[in-house]
């Protein structure tokens, strides 16, 4: 017999429910993931809802008695984000559905932001004017949240939502599940950007500013930051290769 663990800052679980029912109906989809993230509008509000793919037979039971589930963990992440005056979609819920010794599936609630780009259009889209201030200002929310101690893991070109509000630039982060917390050395600020984009020109702004605001040497920030890059995309490519080999022999 299963079980659910529901919390919320915001929602009642029968708001909660009717937002889980607007979401099974919805066709408004958002990326191409394994999970599900979908928008609804509920109650004149614009909400985003992520519904996480049922883990495997082993991670059923770490979930269920060793490890926070990811809903859990994005709804904990965005709090600690909001704390500290990090940009992200307001949390509001999440849902767990656990049986006695199996985890099955969870969700999570947050508030949709309007925004102009994620980072990927911004590397992508030569339309976008300003590039170089808007990644200079880029560059100082991602020390800032080092500086708060938070290594994001999934600091990937999809990751962040860009708003221009005048002639400011707003960052905020979703796909939260997956973050660490510590005291961050210099080496792992540097490898954080690695999965941003492979266009050198890009570090040579955010490593410039890097610098500036570590009171770092900007050649070798822009030099480990891209060594970094170079590394992640070579183990990305060989990792596409291995995958096309085994599709072939299968």
């Amino acid at each position: 017999m299963s079980s659910e663990n529901f919390v919320s800052n915001s929602l009642s679980r029968k708001q909660f429910q009717n937002i889980l029912e607007l979401f099974q109906d919805s066709d408004r989809k958002l990326g191409d993931d394994r999970n599900q993230i979908k928008i609804v509008q509920f109650e004149g509000r614009k909400l985003v809802v992520k519904s996480f793919k049922i883990p495997n037979a082993i991670n059923r039971i770490v979930y269920r008695f060793f490890r926070k589930s990811k809903a859990e963990r994005s709804y904990l992440n965005a709090l600690y984000l909001k704390s500290r005056n990090l940009g992200t979609p307001e949390p509001l819920a999440y849902l767990e559905e656990i049986g006695p010794a199996r985890f099955h599936q969870s969700y999570y609630v947050s508030e949709f932001v309007e925004h102009d780009f994620t980072f990927r259009e911004l590397a992508a889209d030569d339309t976008i004017k300003n590039k170089k201030e808007i990644l200079k200002a880029f560059t100082q929310f991602i020390y800032q949240l080092h500086e708060a101690n938070v290594y994001f893991l999934d600091n990937s070109p999809g990751n962040t939502l860009i708003l221009i509000s005048g002639n400011e630039y707003k960052f905020y982060l979703v796909d939260l599940n997956r973050m660490k917390f510590y005291d961050i050395p210099v080496k792992d600020r540097l490898k954080n950007f690695e999965r941003l984009s492979p266009q050198k020109w890009m570090f040579d702004i955010m490593g410039a500013e890097y610098a500036r605001l570590s009171q770092l040497d900007p050649e070798e920030t822009i030099n480990t930051m891209w060594n970094h890059v170079q590394a992640f995309q070579d183990h990305f490519q060989n990792k596409k290769k291995w995958k096309k080999r085994l599709k072939k022999i299968s």
